[in-house]
């Protein structure tokens, strides 16, 4: 309906690996509840597709999530383009298509824990470092995501699952830090068919989660609720951790949209 406003009408957000799968998703869905969104984005394809989509709304910035420079200067895209920054969304991410310990070498082993750790937590602490004023000066929030391998075991290998574990680390102590100018929430989703890859150094870095997964059967055989969920199924606990009214009290918090945990008696029939 017309002048109906959205849930984030007026907010300013700022995404990272905004370019495609979650990220993408909650930037489609951050735009339609009313929000401005800066992308940061290693892809400069994918940064038009999002300016063909969303003209204005939308600000991209080109640039590596491990590089501190290249997060201020998205911080400062944000603040120029529409006044200052009311959420981070440290979404950025690396898979390690769940290699276990002993299926590599040790010095695969050391080359993908700099790169998956370089992106999937040293990213997560620059961007935050570089957002912390902007949002202190909002009373705004930051969002990570992590994975049902924050959680649970089988989400990932041995890289992946230490990595996300680590993200648990920096919600809690970040939201300690930050307190009370900052709220500091992550969600956990579960598995989906996106273009999330690999680290170079694994040799997976052309190799996306689509091209391996059998998503039908895989996905559901994992959820709770027999669901092969798409990205667009998990940006509603997005919309509601950076929606002031709708979690004004939630700090700390990590929300499992995986579907994972909960097991699913086998021969239940309605």
């Amino acid at each position: 309906m017309a002048g109906e406003r959205g849930r984030l009408d007026g907010l300013s957000v700022l995404v990272t690996g905004g370019g495609s799968g979650l990220g993408r998703a909650v930037v489609d869905r951050f735009v339609a509840e009313g929000a401005t969104a800066t992308v940061l984005e290693r892809s400069a394809e994918k940064l038009e597709s999002l300016r063909a989509a969303h003209g204005d709304r939308v600000r991209g910035v080109r640039g590596d999530v491990t590089s501190g420079a290249d997060n201020a200067a998205a911080v400062e895209a944000a603040v120029a383009a529409f006044g200052g920054l009311d959420t981070f969304v440290g979404n950025a991410g690396l898979w390690d298509f769940g290699r276990p310990a002993l299926d590599m070498s040790l010095a695969e082993l050391a080359d993908g824990y700099d790169e998956l750790f370089g992106v999937n937590v040293k990213g997560y602490l620059l961007g935050a470092r570089a957002a912390a004023p902007a949002l202190t000066e909002r009373r705004g929030s930051m969002i990570f995501t992590l994975s049902n391998a924050a959680l649970y075991p089988r989400g990932g290998g041995v890289l992946y699952t230490a990595s996300k574990h680590a993200g648990v680390g920096l919600v809690s102590q970040l939201a300690y830090e930050l307190a009370p100018y900052v709220r500091v929430n992550a969600v956990a989703p579960g598995g989906m068919a996106t273009d999330l890859r690999g680290p170079r150094a694994m040799a997976l870095g052309d190799t996306s989660i689509s091209d391996m997964l059998p998503v039908e059967d895989q996905l559901r055989q994992y959820s709770a609720l027999d669901l092969a969920a798409r990205a667009e199924d998990y940006v509603g606990p997005y919309v509601l951790l950076a929606a002031r009214g709708e979690s004004a009290t939630m700090t700390g918090a990590v929300l499992d949209a995986s579907a994972v945990g909960t097991p699913r008696r086998p021969d239940f029939a309605p």
